[in-house]
């Protein structure tokens, strides 16, 4: 059978709606990286992860494995319900199989290391992941050479930060994919340069886009579906921009704080708006670049948040704050233009667009945030 090319534009959306909605339960909550910081003093180092411990016991702390991801948010949706007494007890049984994983080696050489504590906050706000720390210690036959650490992937991405006790700010902030290894060269510690404190921060704040930040890139797509010419487009885009930049500066330096049961339940409404009005109009309305701002703020402040667990240098904030913002319009970015080579220059200007793109489209996308909007204010679980 030969589809024309409106069917063909169908089937498309068609597919990404029913992976879209098979991804919902998992992608619900924002999932942000492991934050591990290890502390060199002499030949001691301390090694505190602070983590979503939930997931990493449920299985589905590294997003790209699928494998039993619906049994696994089952027990994650348990789990963060659990009192720190019950979550506790689910650590010690996880542990056996847990610690053997960690990985640190100098010169090639793997160093043991011993538990040491852990540390589990009461329930709180569901809505927001809790941070559990485990702190580890190892003994370093010397202090020169080339010292590695992995944090297995199924554990997800990580964030290496180097410190020593009397550091301000760590030595370094390495952004560490899901399963690669982290290399430190101990002749050469020294604190990063400001080359590369803007490559990690762009490459963290790409990463909250594309793969991580699935609401983000349906608010995009909305706003891609109704205007898929380029000035219509570019005007909400850069009313989106603005308003985030400003909000995720304020949060980021502490002038603004609102809390993630507030802000994330918005985020989702946000995105439902914009799909259903894609639904009911063809045409941008007046007042929608000034909505787009509005939804930009409460995104931003979105962003400001995982900034926020990843720290932000002191003698580096600003170049490090503008480099997450680059990184966040070049993943935004990327979004629109994987939206125009699959649909914009196709299908635009077809007198079926409309009908046959946006509407199935935005009503998948209103769906899944609909969805969350829900979970989100707790009326699902």
């Amino acid at each position: 059978m030969i589809f024309t090319r409106q069917y063909s534009a169908q089937f498309f959306f068609a597919i990404f709606a029913v992976l879209f909605i098979a991804a919902a339960p998992i992608q619900a909550h924002e999932s942000t990286p492991s934050i591990i910081d290890m502390t060199l003093d002499g030949s001691s180092a301390t090694i505190s992860i602070n983590t979503n411990l939930e997931a990493l016991i449920a299985g589905i702390a590294d997003e790209t494995n699928t494998e039993n991801a619906e049994d696994g948010e089952d027990e994650y949706l348990r789990l963060r319900d659990a009192s720190s007494t019950d979550l506790d007890a689910a650590f010690s049984r996880f542990r056996s199989s847990f610690d053997p994983t960690l990985s640190l080696a100098l010169n090639g050489q793997a160093i043991p290391l011993t538990y040491e504590s852990h540390s589990i906050p009461e329930v709180g706000d569901t809505a927001v992941a809790r941070s559990s720390t485990l702190t580890y210690s190892a003994t370093l036959p010397a202090l020169s050479g080339t010292l590695t650490w992995q944090f297995p992937a199924d554990y997800g991405d990580s964030v290496l930060r180097l410190l020593t006790p009397d550091a301000v700010d760590p030595i370094l902030a390495d952004y560490v994919a899901s399963g690669a290894t982290a290399t430190i060269n101990l002749d050469d510690i020294a604190p990063q340069t400001l080359t590369e404190v803007v490559l990690d921060y762009i490459v963290a704040g790409f990463d909250h886009i594309i793969p991580k930040g699935l609401d983000h890139i349906l608010f995009v797509i909305g706003l891609f579906l109704l205007s898929a010419h380029l000035r219509p487009l570019l005007m909400q885009v850069t009313m989106f921009t603005l308003a985030h930049t400003i909000t995720l500066a304020l949060g980021a330096t502490g002038w603004v704080s609102v809390p993630g049961s507030i802000v994330e339940p918005l985020i989702a409404a946000s995105i439902v708006f914009v799909a259903v009005e894609n639904i009911f109009t063809e045409k941008l309305s007046p007042w929608r670049p000034f909505l787009i701002f509005g939804f930009g703020l409460l995104h931003g402040l979105g962003f400001a948040s995982v900034l926020g667990d990843f720290g932000l240098p002191t003698a580096q904030f600003i170049p490090a704050l503008i480099a997450f913002n680059i990184g966040v319009e070049i993943g935004q970015l990327t979004v629109i233009a994987i939206c125009f080579l699959a649909v914009g220059i196709w299908f635009r200007n077809k007198p079926w667009y409309h009908s046959r793109i946006v509407v199935p489209a935005s009503a998948a996308i209103a769906i899944m945030a609909g969805y969350w909007v829900l979970e989100r204010v707790g009326l699902i679980a």
